[in-house]
């Protein structure tokens, strides 16, 4: 069953990210912006405002506990705990991808946190490909189903070039964020997972009506890696190893996205970030949000 399928790959991605070295060999390119040291900054430590917002609800800090996972044995408990964290932090959290929920309803408890994250910022998540394929409403409902104030649209071409059970074709994509963009009344966020966007994608997506995005760009977590690591001996492995540091760092990424989405836009920079000096840089960048 496809469900089962979907399963025991979820199973085997949470086993390699905890077991393996998954990281992208090349940076961010974030370590190398310098921020300007200010001898005379006239300000109070205690006055600082981190509060930012997403999607018209508050948050007490610019961060996002980024998509991760669902559909196996232990992610609902993985994600009801980071959910509770992410309300404890007055942070934003979103479930990873709900396809599972469209292989069988009964899956839909891995993803069903907003007890856990009752006044937070909970968001929802799908593949482009399921964007592309699955009727509006339908994608509508998965949001609704788990009281999620948003969708994120997770994109992942070369994830899937390598997968052995990936999707090879991309076509559809854009028109079907373009529709969920209206249906949602604005609430989308398109991000990659791991690769970055490039310039290119993210004027598509700004045609497309999209207007916030995380940028999920290289540096952190390399997926082309992970599933290289699935891969059975042979073109996939060789495909795995020629893409596994593969994608636009995650500085170019936000940078390109504030400079092509605008400065009414909400860009979320992840992928590699792993200090609250990263993530200083990132805003430097031009990030609203960090990952």
């Amino acid at each position: 069953m496809a469900d089962d399928q979907t399963a025991r790959r979820k199973a085997e991605h949470l086993r390699i990210v905890i077991e393996e070295d998954v990281q992208h060999r090349g940076g961010t390119l974030l370590e190398d912006l310098r921020l300007l040291h200010h001898a005379l900054p006239e300000l109070a430590l205690a006055e600082l405002d981190t509060r930012a917002e997403l999607f018209g609800k508050p948050l007490a800090a610019p961060l996002l506990i980024a998509s991760m996972t669902g559909g196996a044995e232990r992610t609902a408990a993985l994600n009801r705990e980071l959910a509770a964290v992410a309300e404890r932090a007055g942070i934003a959290f979103a479930v990873g991808s709900q396809r599972p929920m469209l292989e069988r309803r009964s899956r839909a408890s891995d993803f069903a946190v907003r007890e856990a994250i009752p006044t937070g910022v909970l968001l929802g998540n799908l593949g482009g490909a399921q964007v592309a394929e699955v009727p509006t409403q339908e994608v509508v409902r998965l949001v609704r189903e788990i009281d999620a104030d948003g969708l994120c649209v997770h994109l992942n071409p070369a994830q899937e070039l390598v997968q052995p059970e990936g999707n090879r074709s991309f076509r559809g994509q854009l028109e079907g964020i373009a529709r969920l963009c209206e249906a949602l009344e604005g609430r989308v966020m398109v991000k990659e997972t791991g690769a970055g966007l490039s310039p290119d994608a993210l004027a598509r997506l700004r045609s497309a009506g999209v207007r916030c995005v995380d940028v999920a760009g290289s540096g952190g977590t390399s997926w082309t890696r992970v599933e290289l690591l699935r891969a059975p001996p042979g073109p996939l492995q060789r495909l795995g190893q020629a893409l596994a540091d593969w994608g636009v760092p995650t500085a170019v990424s936000t940078i390109a996205a504030r400079r092509v989405l605008g400065e009414e836009a909400t860009v979320v920079a992840s992928g590699g970030i792993g200090s609250g000096l990263d993530c200083a840089r990132a805003i430097a960048a031009g990030a609203s949000l960090c990952g």
